[in-house]
């Protein structure tokens, strides 16, 4: 996809330059990798977790160790490039980040603006009791028409400004010989991604991209442009272990798959 020209009729000012990668920057990491942390007991209660601090579960426990090695496998071991992690300070990112730092031999950096999407008095709640309680706010949200923004949520536009902030410093401390592997949540990953890659101008409800799954990822090359500024070429997106056949990722220690039927990331 071709980015908006500076002069595109419609298109919004000019992003910051911390948040393109602009003024002159010479050096950028090979590539980032967003990973969704493993699963919660809000997440199989079909719970909205936003800011709540909600540690991983037995299942988010297994997810995590199991991403660790499939980031490690693919993108670390025989690269060559020495990994650099940055996680959400939730506690669910944080154990999710440190199985992998701990098997690649990195430290976790914490850094507050890679924190999930806050939803205000949503939080916590269960989507069926909103869908019951709020159902003109709750449509409103599933159709990308801000409901949610009645009851102190964040804006999608807040979240992904400093998502980009936040990984573009983090991407342009580095050279070619380092990977970037960032630690967060589903909503913040897809409203980062989509700021990332301008689609926010294009359709800003930010309804372009969703969430990936519980300790799954989407993975971008950073690529630079003549006058500085980065590029985010999709590589992959939604990608996560592979298990054995029968064993069911969200219910790996029983016969059937009890995931939550909720809605996708918003």
């Amino acid at each position: 996809m071709t980015a908006p020209t500076r002069g595109a009729a419609g298109a919004r000012a000019e992003l910051d330059a911390s948040d393109r990668g602009d003024a002159g920057t010479a050096r950028h990491v090979y590539a980032v990798t967003f990973v969704r942390h493993g699963r919660t007991d809000y997440n199989a209660a079909g719970r909205l977790q936003g800011q709540v601090d909600i540690p991983l579960n037995d299942v988010g426990r297994w997810q995590a160790h199991r991403t660790a090695m499939a980031l490690a496998d693919a993108y670390v071991r025989d690269s060559g490039r020495t990994p650099v992690v940055v996680s959400s300070p939730l506690v669910r990112a944080q154990e999710t980040a440190g199985d992998f730092a701990s098997l690649v031999g990195a430290r976790v950096h914490v850094d507050e603006r890679v924190k999930e999407r806050g939803f205000g008095e949503w939080e916590g709640c269960r989507w069926s009791d909103l869908e019951q309680r709020q159902p003109r706010d709750f449509e409103l949200w599933k159709r990308f028409q801000d409901g949610e923004m009645r009851h102190g949520a964040e804006s999608k536009a807040s979240v992904g400004h400093r998502g980009a902030q936040a990984v573009t410093q983090w991407a342009t401390e580095y050279d070619e010989s380092y990977e970037l592997f960032v630690f967060s949540h589903g909503a913040w990953i897809s409203q980062t991604i989509q700021r990332l890659m301008h689609l926010d101008v294009v359709d800003p409800t930010y309804a372009s991209v969703s969430g990936p799954n519980n300790g799954h990822w989407c993975r971008f090359r950073v690529l630079g442009t003549m006058d500085g500024a980065l590029l985010w070429r999709l590589m992959e997106f939604n990608r996560g272990p592979v298990v054995p056949d029968g064993v069911q990722w969200n219910d790996p220690f029983a016969s059937g798959d009890v995931a939550a039927a909720v809605p996708p990331v918003l």
